[in-house]
């Protein structure tokens, strides 16, 4: 699988570098990290060409930005040194945040309502529970080894009250 490029351009996202995006992060927070992030290291000007290819601004575009046209221009105006990189980043920030937005939704009405993310959990641990169990179940069954498993439960089981029994 491939990795997403971190915001210094240097590999891929890692929390220990601290080059990431979250999806927790606020819509400033997106557009700080995106303003930080590395461009064209020999472009110290607007004027002056830049390089597209292997630019993490451009990656995040490429993966982010929904307006291909946009995208396709601020490429060509990136190459020919006539935008800046605050544009170049504006609106990358912009389409990250476009694309969080909703998960931000659905996070406040999860906050908003306490114990609901724990009551979920908690209904899905059981429900995995029940249904690892029926598998569990099924697969001794199929191989022929409920018979053999029972019997073996059952002698556990006189073992461990015997122990308890006999125990001062």
């Amino acid at each position: 699988m491939p990795t997403f490029v971190g915001t210094e351009g240097q590999g891929k996202m890692s929390k220990s570098i601290g080059n990431v995006i979250y999806l927790s992060d606020s819509a400033e927070d997106v557009r700080k990290r995106v303003a930080g992030m590395y461009t064209d290291p020999n472009r110290i000007r607007a004027d002056i060409p830049g390089t597209v290819e292997g630019n993490p601004v451009f990656v995040y575009h490429d993966v982010f930005n929904d307006n291909a046209a946009e995208v396709a221009d601020l490429k060509e105006r990136y190459r020919a040194g006539k935008v800046g990189d605050v544009e170049v980043k504006d609106k990358p920030a912009a389409a990250i945040n476009r694309f969080l937005d909703p998960m931000r939704e659905r996070r406040a009405r999860y906050e908003e309502q306490s114990g609901l993310v724990d009551e979920i959990i908690a209904e899905g641990t059981e429900r995995t529970r029940r249904e690892v169990q029926q598998v569990v179940f099924e697969a001794r069954k199929a191989m022929g080894l409920t018979a053999a498993y029972n019997q073996l439960r059952r002698k556990a089981e006189r073992a461990r009250k015997s122990r308890e029994n006999t125990a001062p």
